[in-house]
């Protein structure tokens, strides 16, 4: 059966839709009112259609980190962790993900560079999948304490698939030089 006919005409799931399933969202903003936009990108997350719950974690202070390393000079980075349950297909959400980031003018001029909005889909549930549109869990989840502090903020049996246990991660990034 499509998606189109698994869902009613308010966006609700039919109950012969894909189970609901967690996914982790990171947010981050270093430009323009970084507060104020991952708010509104929490509201906007809480919108879509067949998302059932949203939990934010509490917004943290990163350095920016380019593809030459952290940059302390570059603005910083506001970040936060969102978990969305959600009957959507990994790509679908992802897909939404992208709009919302327009929607705050996000430009994609070079990777890693400034943005007024990134959300990256981090984990689905434990879906493993590598295309050439997306990976998960999301590659450098388990290197990134501005994704796994906030993560483990608002989940603390969170785990990434393959990498181990949120906790344990983040004491080994503390741990390294």
């Amino acid at each position: 059966m499509s998606r189109r006919l698994a869902e009613g005409f308010d966006g609700a799931a039919h109950p012969d839709a894909a189970p609901a399933v967690d996914a982790v969202i990171a947010l981050g903003a270093n430009l323009g009112d970084r507060r104020e936009t991952l708010a509104a990108a929490a509201t906007a997350l809480e919108h879509l259609p067949l998302v059932s719950a949203v939990r934010m974690s509490e917004p943290m202070e990163s350095v920016a980190v380019t593809l030459a390393g952290p940059d302390p000079d570059a603005p910083g980075y506001l970040n936060a962790v969102a978990i969305v349950t959600t009957r959507l297909a990994p790509t679908v959400l992802l897909s939404y993900l992208h709009a919302i980031e327009d929607q705050h003018g996000r430009v994609r001029r070079e990777r890693w560079g400034d943005r007024t909005l990134d959300l990256d889909l981090i984990a689905y549930g434990d879906v493993v999948c590598d295309t050439p549109t997306l990976t998960l869990p999301h590659p450098r989840a388990a290197e990134r304490d501005f994704v796994l502090a906030p993560w483990l903020s608002i989940d603390p049996d969170a785990s990434v698939v393959g990498a181990g246990r949120v906790a344990d991660l983040l004491k080994r990034l503390g741990d390294a030089p």
